[in-house]
């Protein structure tokens, strides 16, 4: 089920029930998927060298939420990161803004989110060089997601930390003290109150009846990599895989998702007009960034890591660039050299 043809056929239906709420940036992203790898988008001219084979190919939209596009951008971060694993016990951090502040970060989504960064950040920096906790400089990758599995606006951040961190003024890497990172009732605790404070200092509304107890949890997750791999789903493209979209008829849009807590698939069933809002809420902000690295794993700490690196024997490998995939001969499969390319501004989109 591809969502183009989604998109083709219930983009009147969600203009007219939802124009007086979308955004240009859903607009723009639901245009980009409609053209994806059509001529719209752009054509390359590609020659085979082995066979003289020559034809023009549509290129991808590009646009960060096309379940199509990005996969090259994805694997390559995956690469980076990659090459900053630690031989340590990592830990996932989950940092949840509470119902009632949803329709806040949904009026207010770019302030509301670089907050949201900036309040886990200080708060995982505070704990890790807190004596009583670890008494180190910590590193960490963090992420934000606006969704829950079934696509509702969920807005909250994970965070990817190895367990440990650098005294720099003694060139020594503390471990974590037992077998989890931070308590999670403490770190929620204090993130609530700095969050709100940096709400109230942007100049926001604070809605009434925000809940005392806010949720944050760490969760080990061995030695990091599939950590990372989760996160990295969603990080180029949309919120779901056209996979998981497993029927559309009379109207209704239904698609498979994964229970969090039991494990097991449910479905969820909705007009078509619907489900392209239900996806296009996902849509950061134009020039956000989802993804942020802190501490030693930040790229201006380069040379902290190095020593990080250092201290803990790690044997660095080189990595030769990952490339992108080549197109295909569709006589001989040999690769094909690009020639040319065209754009048909002139069409519709």
């Amino acid at each position: 089920m591809e969502m183009a043809a989604l998109v083709d056929q219930y983009y009147d239906k969600y203009i007219g029930r939802y124009d007086d709420t979308a955004l240009p940036g859903h607009l723009k992203t639901l245009s980009a998927i409609l053209r994806c790898r059509t001529p719209e988008s752009g054509e390359l001219y590609v020659q085979c060298p082995a066979c003289d084979h020559a034809e023009w190919r549509p290129i991808s939209c590009g646009n960060r939420h096309c379940p199509k596009c990005q996969n090259h951008n994805t694997s390559q971060w995956i690469d980076k990161q990659q090459k900053k694993l630690l031989p340590v016990p990592y830990f996932m951090a989950t940092f949840t803004l509470p119902r009632e502040l949803r329709s806040l970060a949904w009026f207010n989504q770019k302030t509301v989110y670089t907050l949201l960064f900036k309040c886990v950040a200080s708060t995982l920096k505070d704990f890790g060089m807190n004596p009583k906790h670890l008494g180190a400089e910590i590193g960490m990758t963090m992420v934000l997601h606006t969704n829950t599995r079934s696509l509702d606006y969920h807005p909250h951040i994970h965070a990817v930390v190895p367990g440990g961190g650098i005294d720099k003024r003694r060139r020594y890497w503390k471990k974590i003290k037992g077998d989890y990172l931070f308590n999670g009732k403490a770190l929620a605790k204090l993130f609530r109150g700095r969050f709100l404070e940096a709400i109230k200092e942007a100049g926001l509304v604070i809605p009434q009846k925000v809940p005392r107890k806010w949720v944050a949890h760490c969760v080990d997750v061995g030695r990091g990599i599939g950590a990372l791999k989760y996160l990295s789903r969603y990080l180029y493209r949309g919120v779901i895989s056209e996979k998981n979209i497993v029927s559309n008829q009379n109207g209704q849009v239904t698609f498979k998702y994964i229970d969090s807590e039991t494990g097991a698939a449910k479905f969820r069933t909705l007009p078509g007009e619907e489900f392209l809002h239900l996806i296009v809420q996902h849509v950061l902000p134009k020039g956000f960034r989802r993804v942020r690295d802190y501490g030693f794993l930040h790229s201006n700490a380069k040379k902290l890591l190095s020593l990080v690196q250092l201290i803990l024997h790690v044997i660095i490998e080189i990595f030769a660039p990952r490339q992108r995939p080549a197109f295909k001969c569709p006589c001989c499969k040999a690769s094909m050299l690009i020639v040319e390319f065209r754009r048909n501004v002139g069409r519709p989109g």
